[in-house]
C-alpha cells in the first residue's frame, strides 16, 4: 500500500481552499484518521462530504477508504528522523553534508516509490516498447536526466532522441505521429519550452508521457500517462539534488522494464554495445 501521508504532503498545495483544509487537518491528525467516518471528519474541518471526496480524487485515491488504508500502512513512521528533509546551512560540517545529501537522497525515492503507480508504469513501458521513435524533452536539469534515458535505450538499440533545445524540440515535434511517444520531464509541469513542443505533439496525436512533481500542472493535463518524481527542496538553495534522484529513478525503472520485455535480445545488445566501448578504450 503506497504512502497515502506523503502523496497528501506532496498534493495538499494544488488543491482548492475546501480540500487544503481537509488535507492539511489529515496531516495533522492522521491517528484520528484512521478511526474516523467520513462523516465525522466533516464535521472537524466544517466542510461537506462532496468536499472530501473531491480532495481523495485530486490526490489520486479512489475514494475516502482508500486513503485511509493508503495512510495506516505508514503513519507509524512519519515523526521518523531518516524521513525529515534537510536544507543546506553555512555551518554545516563535511561530515553533515555528507549525511544529510545521503537521507535527502534516499528520502526522495522513497517518497516517489510512494507516489508511484505500478499501473502507470506498466502503460508506459507499453507505449515505450511500441513506439515508432522516443522523444525525450526536457530544459535545465531535467535535461540531464532526459540524456540519460537516450544514453540508456540506445544500448539496447531502442530508439530514442532526447532534445534540450527549445527549438530542435519544436521543429521534431512537427513531425511526429500517432505511434510516436514524447516523454516530458519537467519538474514543475509549468516549464514554458516544453508546454509548447507538448503542444504540437499533441496535436499530432503523438503519445505523451509526463514525469512531473505530485499534484496538477499544465504538462499532466495533456499526457495520456502521468507519472511523478518526490517534489521535496525546500528552498532554492538547494538545486535540483534530490528531484534530480528521483527522476533518475523513474527512468532507471522505465529502463529496465522496457529490457525485461525482450530480455535475452537486451542483453544481447548490452553485450555488444560494451564490448564496443572496450575495443575502443584498447
Amino acid at each position: 500500500m503506497q504512502n497515502g501521508m506523503e502523496r497528501i504532503r506532496q498534493g495538499v498545495e494544488i488543491l482548492n481552499p475546501s480540500e487544503k483544509k481537509v488535507a492539511k487537518y489529515i496531516l495533522q491528525n492522521p491517528q484520528e484518521i484512521l478511526e474516523m467516518p467520513i462523516a465525522q471528519l466533516s464535521e472537524k474541518t466544517n466542510t461537506s462530504e462532496a468536499t472530501i471526496i473531491r480532495m481523495c480524487r485530486s490526490l489520486h485515491f479512489k475514494g475516502f477508504r482508500e486513503l485511509k488504508l493508503s495512510i495506516s500502512a505508514f503513519v507509524n513512521q512519519e515523526d521518523s528522523e531518516v524521513n525529515k528533509y534537510h536544507d543546506i546551512s553555512a555551518d554545516a560540517s563535511l561530515t553533515e553534508i555528507i549525511k544529510s545529501i545521503s537521507n535527502n537522497n534516499m528520502h526522495s525515492i522513497k517518497s516517489t516509490l510512494a507516489i508511484t503507480d505500478p499501473n502507470n508504469i506498466e502503460e508506459a513501458i507499453r507505449l515505450l516498447d511500441q513506439a515508432r521513435r522516443i522523444i525525450v524533452i526536457g530544459v535545465g536539469a531535467s535535461a540531464i536526466v532526459a540524456l540519460d534515458f537516450e544514453q540508456k535505450l540506445k544500448r539496447i538499440n531502442k530508439w530514442c532522441e532526447a532534445l534540450i533545445d527549445s527549438h530542435t524540440q519544436l521543429t521534431t515535434a512537427v513531425h511526429l505521429q500517432e505511434n510516436d511517444v514524447v516523454l516530458a520531464i519537467s519538474y514543475s509541469g509549468e516549464t514554458k519550452e516544453v508546454i509548447e513542443t507538448l503542444q504540437v505533439a499533441y496535436a499530432n496525436q503523438a503519445s505523451i508521457i509526463s514525469l512531473t512533481g505530485y499534484g496538477t500542472n499544465t504538462v499532466q493535463k495533456m499526457a495520456k500517462v502521468n507519472l511523478f518524481a518526490s517534489p521535496i527542496e525546500k528552498s532554492i538553495r538547494s538545486g535540483a539534488t534530490a528531484s534530480r534522484i528521483a527522476q533518475l529513478s523513474v527512468i532507471d525503472i522505465l529502463f529496465t522494464g522496457l529490457a525485461s520485455l525482450n530480455y535475452n535480445q537486451s542483453v544481447d545488445y548490452l553485450d555488444k554495445t560494451r564490448k564496443a566501448i572496450q575495443e575502443r578504450e584498447k
